[in-house]
């Protein structure tokens, strides 16, 4: 199951903000050199490269609950469970423009929260400061429990709206050497999403349409196990069977179980149907958040017509 305006890939393996994969300089030994006419290594089980995963591989023991399963937990259930996010009073700015200004939320394990706006209302900002891409001018931001660092990052799937592709892979040479530096790569979720987007393994990337890039994309984000998923306009700019593929692509990530998603678009028509909780952004303030299904019942519309009503 994917790299943003900032920052840009390191040299030292650091994740980069499209996937969690390395940066494109990132070697390890063994590994063949950038330009490889075949990328793919030995398949031998490595840790990350800086240091392990603080919580152990969450390959093991990786919650399986179905999706009616994560809807139908007991709010009780919910309420004791540590937040996947939380945002305490954040703003950021970058010089003199703020991005984000007194925002505060938290985002409750094993729910879809669809975040919207419009351009420059703040939300790629927002997903990169809960990557730990960025850091808060001011505020705390806490990801699963604890503040964002390099070992918080590895447990976060970061699927970003810039394609970060190199083209003269294949799709399967792109596939096999992003799964190589993630335990948390499932490769039984590899195939079904193969199937839902249908990818074609053997096709160069640089060959491929926008819209098929974006589904190889979110290929590399959603296949692995990551408690954490953060999507940035995964619909934009593709054509409606795109969207539909890549609507299924994320149903099928829930269905999971367990996993946290943050999705933030503008395409409310196939997206709508996936929000548990909807967050509304405005020139960087939050101005609207809450249950999807409790937005609908108050407000007697669905969450486009509330987006449009609210933002107006």
């Amino acid at each position: 199951m994917t790299r943003a305006q900032s920052p840009t890939p390191t040299s030292n393996g650091e994740p980069g903000p499209a996937t969690g994969a390395p940066g494109s300089g990132a070697v390890r030994p063994g590994a063949p050199a950038a330009g490889h006419p075949d990328p793919e290594p030995a398949r031998e089980p490595v840790e990350p490269a800086h240091g392990g995963w603080p919580d152990g591989d969450p390959r093991r023991g990786a919650p399986a609950t179905g999706w009616a399963a994560s809807h139908d937990r007991r709010e009780g259930e919910r309420d004791a469970a540590e937040p996947a996010v939380t945002f305490r009073n954040v703003t950021k700015r970058y010089g003199a423009v703020e991005a984000l200004r007194d925002v505060s939320f938290s985002l409750p394990p094993g729910t879809v929260t669809g975040l919207v706006g419009a351009n420059g209302s703040g939300k790629s900002t927002l997903l990169k400061l809960a990557a730990g891409f960025v850091h808060p001018s001011a505020g705390e931001v806490r990801v699963l429990g604890r503040a964002p660092s390099i070992a918080e990052r590895r447990q976060i799937a970061f699927v970003a709206e810039v394609d970060p592709l190199d083209g003269w892979m294949t799709v399967d040479q792109t596939v096999r050497f992003v799964r190589w530096f993630f335990p948390d790569w499932d490769e039984e979720h590899e195939g079904e999403l193969r199937e839902i987007l249908e990818l074609p393994g053997h096709r160069r990337v640089g060959e491929l349409s926008k819209g098929m890039r974006t589904r190889v994309r979110l290929l590399l984000g959603l296949a692995r196990t990551a408690p954490l998923v953060l999507l940035d306009e995964p619909f934009s700019g593709i054509d409606p069977v795109s969207r539909r593929r890549v609507a299924d692509a994320i149903l099928a990530a829930c269905r999971r179980g367990g996993r946290t998603i943050l999705l933030s678009t503008h395409d409310l028509k196939d997206a709508e149907p996936l929000f548990d909780r909807l967050m509304v952004l405005a020139r960087g303030r939050l101005v609207l958040e809450g249950e999807a299904d409790e937005i609908r019942a108050q407000r007697g519309k669905s969450i486009e017509d509330v987006v449009e009503e609210v933002l107006g």
